[in-house]
């Protein structure tokens, strides 16, 4: 199924589509795709805030982008996998029986599917700007990661096998 897709498919199931990604077999060159994806989708949608920031600080804008990819790009697949591994730590504990893969794909999907509404969030940050829609579109977001990864880390971790 094609991604677009199966991230649609997620807004209304996402232990399913968890469940199918895992049914494919574990493929690491799959989970660090939908990593770099996500990373990359997020560092898109800072675009407009940069460049709203750029337009009323004065600054440039190419070294805004620049820390910015480096962060999104280069750190941050870092930090999620070792969530990852985390997240995986805390399921073995609770007496989880999942993979590691299993946990990684959980937290990359929740990132990549919720991709839509950072986007969002990043052109209210552009076009608006800071305050209460930014906010609660932030929150918006904060709520559907949530959902998608603790719903995939369940499928993941206790799901049938």
């Amino acid at each position: 199924m094609p991604v677009t897709r199966d991230i649609v498919a997620t807004y209304r199931g996402p232990r399913r589509v968890v469940r199918r990604l895992l049914d494919a077999g574990p493929r690491e060159d799959r989970a660090l795709v939908i990593l770099v994806a996500a990373c990359g989708m997020t560092f898109i949608a800072q675009w407009p805030r940069l460049a709203r920031e750029a337009h009323l600080t004065g600054q440039e804008l190419n070294p805004l982008l620049g820390g910015t990819l480096l962060a999104w790009v280069f750190i941050a697949p870092l930090i999620f996998y070792t969530l990852a591994l985390l997240s995986h730590g805390l399921a073995r504990v609770l007496r989880g029986r999942g993979t590691g893969y299993g946990a990684r794909l959980a937290l990359f999907w929740a990132l990549l599917a919720a991709s839509p509404i950072i986007l969002l969030h990043g052109l209210v940050a552009g076009f608006i700007g800071p305050g209460p829609g930014l906010q609660i579109v932030g929150l918006i977001w904060l709520g559907i990661f949530g959902w998608f990864w603790i719903a995939g880390w369940i499928e993941a971790e206790w799901g049938r096998r």
